[in-house]
């Protein structure tokens, strides 16, 4: 229903199911709970892919690889990433949800304690910053108007970032495009509005 932009409501969802509107109810406490359970869902395969990434002796590398991690998340689930941001309903656990930004968090102090990022970078400010080019380009290419090839923007954009944190240029775009890899395009969907305008 979320792939095609159908109106999702309580006959909608269970049209077809043989259970009846209590469902929603009895599982949800109704569609509010059900559109937090959808967020929470959406953080909880961003938090499976970041962890798959496996860390390395290079943590600007790594920083770049959880960039591609999160960008493959939203290739694969655009409809369920949508919902992610709906700040219109809460999370079940934020906490679970601010841990996918702490995977960030993690990989820049680690850059710190190598040398590559000044002693003064705050953390948690270029994760945000980090994190506002991958969703910038997710928003972009999984639900948005523009091509998969838009992707290979990402490598500059992080280059430029940490090169402003400190690292060594040439080692930093190593560094990046290493980690950086290009996120696999989004599995075919079907025909939306979209596609048939």
């Amino acid at each position: 229903m979320l792939r095609t932009r159908q109106p999702v409501t309580l006959r909608t969802l269970v049209a077809g199911t043989g259970v009846s509107t209590m469902a929603v109810y009895t599982y949800f406490g109704g569609m509010d709970g059900l559109w937090k359970a959808l967020r929470q869902e959406g953080f909880t395969r961003l938090a499976t892919q970041l962890a798959a990434v496996k860390m390395s002796a290079d943590p600007v590398r790594d920083l770049a690889a959880l960039g591609s991690a999160y960008l493959a998340n939203a290739l694969e689930n655009p409809d369920l990433y949508r919902v992610m941001f709906d700040t219109g309903f809460d999370l079940e656990d934020a906490g679970a949800a601010d841990e996918t930004l702490h995977c960030l968090v993690e990989a820049i102090e680690r850059a710190k304690a190598s040398g590559r990022f000044r002693d003064e970078v705050d953390p948690l400010e270029l994760a945000t910053q980090s994190w506002t080019i991958g969703h910038g380009l997710a928003s972009l290419v999984a639900t948005g108007p523009l091509p998969h090839q838009t992707l290979a923007h990402g490598a500059p954009m992080l280059t430029a970032l940490f090169t402003s944190a400190g690292d060594e240029p040439a080692r930093c775009r190593q560094s990046v495009e290493h980690g950086w890899g290009q996120p696999a395009p989004a599995r075919p969907r079907s025909r939306d509005r979209r596609d048939r305008a």
